[in-house]
């Protein structure tokens, strides 16, 4: 039996899958289950706890063998040092009363002699904690996590993707060892099965040495954008994260103390864990490389539906963003089953039309003409059928299920990729149809066409949108 905390955080989140690929019974503790019970399998057993209540410890670690101490205290309101303390405190008795073999802990990089920031002094202080219990720990000291969705690589992302010139501090300089998120997490699986009966620190880290401003210059070599940097002395740890703060959507507290720990060398100096564990990780361009392709993955996987549930419905202007897309997305109720429904989307464009506000899609269609781009003279191969590859005007079919899903991708000329979805769920004669805008920006430019075409998308997709009902109410109730 293995006890999972963090499991709805980014790390546990993806060991929780893997875990139970392999056949592990885990427990999953968190302190909102019906959160976790969404995303873990039907094999993993969901129960609540918190770390800073030792009595909600004792069910959790009840026959665990080993456990994955996977949690921190950054975003906490009160003195996440304090919390941290606690929290390890408490784990680490009530460990050792349950008869736990093993701990398994993730911490941070950065060494013990130097004058560490609060995040990271914390996070070696944890470690300690969880030593002085007695139970064989096994504690990896990682650098940044490069991942899509890693706080790092979101800011990161931020950074470059916003800002064609950047006013560098001295920080920017710092060496680092990334670390791709597949091989961190290879390493925590690795740890299950590696003979221990006492406690080990192994640092752990990427294949390359380098500074910030290098993993900067990579993500923007791997999206085609050209960025400048300019270094200044002054740009203190405090008055870069009020920078940050202006510039990336990183919530402020957890930014700032990201801050100061990037100003102190987090690279491994001790490769014990090579030796010991056999793994290679790989280089700061794959682990880019890997992360870019997991967005694609997850971009191709997803059901908009799932992925704008935890954040409702997007009623905010400019759409909500998904890793490096921006989504508009929205939804309408028809008293018509689900294939009346989903005809007239799988009839959409050509002689048909758009469904409203068809001058503007044509003058769209002039103006990509224009600048050598495909308009809206190629039609489609059938007014009523489609199928995957087919064009469709200016947009071509990407993914087709029929009477549930239709996937375009635009051929158009632009400052990025875009896509429109169609989703139709149906319950008898009640059916629900949602149209999803999805563009992927690229730098400025892609952004500012985003932002500027907004208000006049906005009103095309919710006059075609209601275009669609009304052709499926006709279509499903003939006069």
């Amino acid at each position: 039996m293995i006890l999972l905390t963090g499991a709805t955080g980014y790390v546990g989140g993806r060991l929780l899958p893997l875990l139970e690929k392999q056949g592990y019974r885990v427990r999953g503790l968190a302190r909102r289950p019906e959160v976790l019970r969404q995303k873990a399998g039907a094999s993993t057993e969901v129960i609540a706890g918190d770390l800073l209540d030792r009595a909600s410890l004792e069910a959790a670690l009840c026959g665990v063998d080993a456990a994955y101490y996977l949690v921190h205290s950054m975003g906490s309101d009160r003195s996440f040092e304090e919390a941290d303390r606690t929290a390890a405190g408490n784990f680490a008795e009530a460990a050792k009363r349950a008869g736990v073999n093993r701990i398994i802990y993730l911490g941070g990089l950065g060494s013990d002699e130097e004058k560490l920031s609060p995040h990271l002094r914390s996070r070696h202080e944890v470690g300690r904690i969880l030593r002085e219990s007695g139970v064989p720990l096994l504690e990896f000291r990682a650098s940044v996590v490069i991942g899509s969705g890693s706080l790092s690589f979101e800011m990161i992302r931020a950074l470059v993707e916003r800002l064609p010139v950047m006013i560098t501090p001295r920080w920017v300089r710092v060496l680092a060892q990334p670390i791709a998120i597949d091989d961190l997490l290879e390493y925590l699986l690795a740890a299950l099965r590696l003979r221990v009966s006492q406690c080990a620190v192994y640092e752990i880290g990427g294949a390359d040495q380098v500074s910030y401003g290098d993993i900067m210059r990579e993500y923007a070599r791997q999206r085609g954008l050209r960025r400048y940097m300019i270094p200044v002395p002054v740009l203190t740890p405090y008055l870069s994260s009020l920078w940050l703060g202006l510039v990336t959507p990183l919530y402020a507290r957890v930014g700032r103390k990201l801050i100061e720990s990037i100003i102190h060398p987090t690279v491994v100096r001790d490769d014990a864990a090579r030796r010991t564990f056999g793994i290679r990780p790989v280089g700061i361009e794959e682990a880019i490389r890997r992360a870019l392709a997991c967005e694609e993955r997850a971009f191709a996987e997803t059901r908009w539906s799932d992925a704008l549930s935890s954040c409702g419905e997007p009623r905010s202007w400019g759409g909500v963003r998904f890793g490096a897309r921006l989504v508009d997305s929205r939804t309408v109720n028809v008293n018509v089953p689900v294939a009346d429904a989903f005809a007239p989307i799988q009839a959409i464009g050509g002689a048909t039309g758009w469904y409203g506000w068809n001058w503007l899609w044509r003058l769209r269609g002039f103006i990509d003409l224009l600048v050598g781009g495909a308009g809206m003279r190629r039609g489609r191969p059938h007014p009523a059928l489609l199928k995957a590859g087919d064009t469709v005007d200016c947009w071509r079919v990407e993914l087709l299920e029929p009477n549930r899903r239709l996937r375009l991708a635009a051929e158009m000329k632009l400052p990025g990729r875009a896509w429109l979805e169609f989703e139709v769920i149906g319950d008898g004669s009640l059916t629900s149809i949602r149209q999803t805008a999805i563009f992927e920006p690229v730098g400025w430019a892609g952004l500012a066409y985003w932002y500027a075409l907004f208000p006049l998308h906005r009103l095309v997709f919710a006059g075609m949108l209601q275009g669609i009902a009304r052709a499926a109410l006709q279509k499903g109730n003939p006069q």
